[in-house]
């Protein structure tokens, strides 16, 4: 074997390597744990978001969150409609989306962790009360 024949299968051997870059990103691309996925659309509205959180505060209305073996319980000051979005920042596919109204005298959410990996997780929760939106963002530990 001589000097360029060991050339060409050098520079065969990096375009393989790079070639399995590029379909290993292009396969990661879609499990990549964007915190925002309409981000300048969101940041146009960030005064209704602002006042969102203004109102959490101006109100007093911070959730009481309560984690247990099985389950988060999330406990509101009033009844309302609700939009609780837990994100996980190690893979997206693992997200959990909800909607919908609090349950019982106490206004409950409550979300089943029994399939939910440990780790960190992003909670945001909106909420609509009383004709008021409220917003609130906190991390979380399962």
């Amino acid at each position: 074997m001589n000097w360029g024949t060991k050339i060409v299968m050098g520079m065969f051997a990096f375009m393989l390597f790079i070639v399995g870059m590029v379909i290993y990103m292009f396969h990661v691309h879609g499990r990549d744990a964007l915190i925002e996925e309409n981000y300048y659309e969101k940041g146009i509205n960030y005064n209704a978001e602002y006042d969102a959180k203004q109102n959490v505060l101006n109100d007093d209305a911070r959730p009481k969150i309560t984690i247990t073996h099985t389950q988060i319980v999330i406990q509101l000051k009033d009844s309302a409609q609700y939009e609780l979005v837990l994100m996980r920042p190690a893979n997206s596919d693992d997200d959990v989306k909800r909607k919908g109204n609090t349950t019982g005298a106490s206004h409950l959410i409550l979300v089943d962790k029994t399939k939910m990996a440990k780790g960190m997780w992003f909670m945001n929760l909106s909420w609509h009360a009383g004709g008021k939106s409220y917003l609130f963002k906190n991390n979380i530990t399962l």
